[in-house]
């Protein structure tokens, strides 16, 4: 068994496996972009995905982790190896039940499914069946996947499940190059990439993790852990928040207009790039050190360990919303601009628009991260459920009046309002949990982050225009517009935030210096 690693080496681990990830994705859609382009096929591709996820969400597979993580903390913390092996075992006999058999039902009447939940474009039925039948078996394996990945989280072993993505990521990339190779790049060519990379990097891979970890299956007689699994897991199966069913709405309203659905997926996956360095990786780097924490009663350093997360996430946030606002039209010709993306005349400013739009939902990304894994933590998941729950109510009308109000653009717009609402939601239920001093200074944190990044992108802006940034630059014009773009906004942003006087740089700098010490 390998040792446990620190809370900052096991950001920088998880950062760094979904840095790797999101480039990854990144170079995938830029793949997909350019063999498939804007149109309705690609909106084929993404719609595939819609009902294997479902059953993601009917087992809470989203929120597997930080279910199983407080139910295994609290064998680790007693050292009680024998009990820790039997939650985890009876624990994942019940999922992969639960996966395979609804995965068999969603495949024979998947039809059906795609019937009720399609209902733009009756015409693509049949094709749209055949997709969603080629995904489904994916499911199967991210779920169980996802169960592996807890065992180890709670060991503290990170480096095994960062991996996981990139595997993913390389299966999808590999399917379409291949379906090129051979004839044409089609939706179906990267699905059975999906498929293939999710046996490997999120089963086969995490199985040897979880083994490595100390984590082994073993006979479950009497009294099981499953019980305790669903009283964590139910709230998160009635209750869906808006950041878990926030990509699913694309697919649900993107059916309005042909091309739609593509392009809100491709400006969120490069948007999904910062929040998952940053804010997922501060989360799921943090969780289990929170989980620990709750579990040994340590309520003060628990609540201290969440504020500081919390205020270092939302500021990070910060740079990454300037940079993309001020890199929205740079970054979406030299990711996406080729091949048949390349043919639609508007679609790298259609996408740029939408790319800013989402950037300012950086920082309430951040800010959920943290404060909803405190009260998982806790065991208190009926709060983010209710408040995500809430959320998600408003959400849809949300999406329908700015639709009407704005086009496709009202469509990001809703995003990033309701996740932003939802996030300050949260962050009040915090306070009223553990202190409103805690708020008190996330809140300072919070402004500073954003009074420097709107400076930064104002003084920015102008210059990348100038530089050709606001149309549709070549690769390489992109590129170095990009670079002097990114260098300025990081500069003037990390000034203004000298001036504030950020404690956040300031921590942020020092813990820089000392890993380099």
């Amino acid at each position: 068994m390998t040792k446990p690693i620190r809370m900052g080496m096991a950001a920088a681990i998880v950062s760094g496996g979904i840095l790797l990830s999101r480039l990854l994705g990144l170079l995938r859609e830029s793949l997909i972009a350019g063999m498939i382009g804007l149109n309705a096929e690609a909106d084929l591709y993404r719609h595939a995905f819609a009902i294997p996820d479902f059953l993601s969400y009917l087992l809470a597979g989203a929120y597997l982790t930080i279910t199983l993580i407080p139910i295994l903390s609290r064998h680790i913390e007693k050292g009680d190896v024998e009990a820790t092996n039997r939650a985890f075992t009876s624990v994942f006999r019940f999922v992969a039940f639960g996966i395979v058999g609804l995965t068999t039902v969603m495949w024979i009447f998947a039809p059906q499914f795609v019937e009720l939940v399609f209902q733009a474009r009756p015409e693509d039925h049949l094709r749209l069946t055949s997709l969603t039948r080629i995904a489904l078996p994916a499911q199967i394996f991210l779920v169980l996947g996802s169960v592996l990945m807890a065992a180890q989280y709670a060991q503290k072993h990170f480096v095994i499940p960062a991996i996981a993505p990139v595997i993913y990521n390389l299966g999808i990339i590999g399917g379409g190059l291949i379906g090129f190779a051979v004839g044409e790049a089609t939706p179906e060519a990267f699905l059975w990439g999906a498929v293939v990379g999710s046996s490997i990097g999120n089963f086969g891979l995490q199985w040897f993790g979880a083994r490595r970890s100390g984590v082994r299956l073993v006979p479950v007689a009497g009294r099981t852990a499953v019980g305790e699994y669903l009283i964590l897991a139910l709230p998160l199966m009635l209750g869906q928040s808006v950041a878990v069913l926030d990509e699913q709405f694309i697919n649900w309203f993107g059916q309005v207009e042909t091309g739609a659905a593509a392009g809100l997926f491709y400006a969120r996956r490069l948007t999904m790039v910062p929040i998952g360095v940053i804010a997922q990786a501060a989360g799921v780097a943090a969780y289990p050190f929170l989980a620990r924490l709750a579990a040994s009663g340590a309520r003060e350093e628990l609540n201290a360990t969440t504020e500081s997360a919390a205020k270092n996430t939302v500021f990070v946030s910060a740079v990454a919303t300037a940079l993309l606002v001020v890199l929205a039209g740079p970054l979406v010709s030299l990711i996406y601009g080729y091949g048949e993306f390349a043919t639609g005349e508007d679609n790298v400013s259609v996408v740029a628009g939408l790319l800013v739009i989402y950037a300012f939902s950086i920082p309430a990304w951040g800010l959920h991260q943290i404060i909803a894994r405190h009260f998982y933590a806790r065991r208190r998941m009926w709060v983010p459920v209710v408040v995500g729950t809430i959320s998600t109510i408003v959400a849809i009308p949300t999406w329908l009046i700015l639709y009407n109000t704005m086009g496709v653009q009202g469509f990001a717009l809703a995003s990033t309002l309701t996740m932003t609402g939802y996030a300050l939601a949260l962050l009040l239920a915090w306070g009223g949990d553990a202190g409103w001093d805690g708020v008190r200074r996330i809140a300072p944190s919070f402004a500073r982050g954003l009074v420097a990044a709107g400076i930064a992108a104002v003084a920015t802006v102008p210059l990348v225009n100038a530089m050709g940034g606001s149309g549709a630059p070549g690769p390489l014009a992109a590129l170095g517009i990009a670079a002097v773009g990114a260098a300025t906004t990081l500069g003037v942003f990390l000034l203004v935030a000298r001036i504030l006087k950020a404690p956040e740089l300031d921590a942020l700098t020092a813990r820089i210096r000392s890993r380099r010490a």
